[in-house]
């Protein structure tokens, strides 16, 4: 197979197949007429254009998110039950006082409270500000106190090891919500499950203004203080937009973001984008490992890959051909994020996996792709990133 036919064989058409007419043609009126907006002309809502548009469609018993623990144990959740859930946890922050701009956080694992919870933020018109749970306590501490958090939800390890001695320097602090505590404790902590169970599972989505603030994301601080970038609710056309493009995103695709909600690529295309289009996602709790990866792409037919260079470096050193000892004939697409994808692993991808792996840049501040590779040149050496319309408008 040469390199100039491995994208080819597969049946389905690229989104972006002509990128000069797309550039040409496009237009965001276009993209937000796809979408729905809330009822009666109430706004532009996250959450309800990634769940409650699908719920309330052809879509609501297609599965939304496949979870799976460490243990490999698969757990499907429709996009009907998806809306039940988020609606019962709105419910929960509303009868907590949480408000509209009100900031809630997050600290957990790859867990499907997590991402139950960070629909039911956007839902509820607060602000989603999730933490990656590798941080230590000052990092946590810096991110917290910096926005102000006022509910916190985590596990019960988590809030032993790495908040409970921040509770006295985070005054905004009021609630902890624990996800895996079974009875309310004292200082404002509650077991989430017991207050899920108490929740009605109907909840109506308020007016919301395109320029809501949706979501706060912090900068990873390697140049100095982690710096808060704020994400709004009109952003859901950039995700919607850019998961058709730059990931190729098709109604019956499976796909996999491997990224953690705690950073940026983790939440817009981990949760909100593949949302949207209506397609299956994969949410792998555990941590990294060759060959349990590998068997989630053959075990659930991935179609779509989204993942990192570090990880694709990680997998090009084992001293096994993959699709020798796994089918991954089902992988359409597969794109990287985070760092520069090397001139090796270009090479390796088209020569191993016998895919292109499309390299994009862009970063907290931006909350979407802004450059993808949409074309690698013979010579990996010579690879370049050529915008999408969305780095031209």
């Amino acid at each position: 197979m040469t390199l100039a036919n491995l994208d080819e064989e597969m049946a389905i058409t690229p989104n972006l197949l002509d990128y000069e007419m797309s550039y040409a043609t496009f237009d965001w009126s276009a993209i937000r007429a796809e979408l729905a907006g809330l009822p009666g002309g109430a706004g532009l809502n996250i959450a309800y254009e990634a769940v409650d548009r699908h719920a309330l469609g052809a879509k609501r018993d297609h599965t939304a998110f496949r979870f799976l623990d460490k243990d490999g144990n698969a757990a499907d959740i429709t996009y009907a039950e998806l809306k039940q859930q988020t609606d019962c946890f709105a419910n929960v922050l509303e009868g907590l006082g949480i408000a509209k701009g009100d900031r809630v956080f997050t600290l957990t694992g790859r867990l499907p409270a997590l991402y139950i919870a960070a629909l039911g933020i956007l839902k509820r018109r607060a602000v989603f500000c999730p933490l990656f749970s590798a941080f230590g306590p000052e990092p946590i501490f810096q991110r917290m106190e910096k926005g102000q958090a006022r509910l916190l939800i985590t596990t019960e390890q988590l809030y032993e090891t790495k908040v409970k001695l921040l509770r006295d320097r985070l005054p905004h602090l009021e609630t902890i919500l624990i996800v895996d505590r079974l009875e309310h404790g004292d200082q404002g902590i509650y077991a989430l499950p017991l207050l899920m169970a108490a929740a009605s599972d109907q909840y109506t989505i308020g007016p919301t203004d395109p320029e809501t603030m949706a979501v706060l994301h912090f900068t990873s601080g390697t140049t100095g203080m982690p710096k808060g970038a704020i994400h709004v609710h009109q952003a859901v056309l950039h995700h919607y937009m850019t998961a058709r493009y730059a990931l190729d995103l098709h109604p019956d695709d499976i796909f996999w973001c491997t990224a953690d909600p705690g950073w940026v690529t983790g939440t817009s295309y981990g949760i909100i984008a593949p949302l949207l289009h209506g397609v299956t996602a994969i949410v792998d709790e555990a941590e990294f490992n060759a060959r349990r990866w590998y068997q989630i792409l053959e075990d659930y037919g991935v179609t779509v890959w989204y993942t990192a260079p570090t990880a694709i470096r990680r997998l090009m050193r084992l001293e096994f051909d993959p699709t020798e000892e796994y089918d991954l004939s089902q992988l359409r697409f597969i794109a990287s994020v985070g760092e520069p994808l090397n001139p090796e692993a270009v090479v390796w991808g088209r020569e191993v996996l016998k895919r292109t792996i499309h390299d994009n840049w862009w970063q907290t501040e931006t909350g979407g792709i802004r450059h993808h590779d949409r074309q690698l040149r013979r010579a990996a050496s010579e690879a370049r990133l050529d915008g999408p319309a969305v780095a031209r408008h």
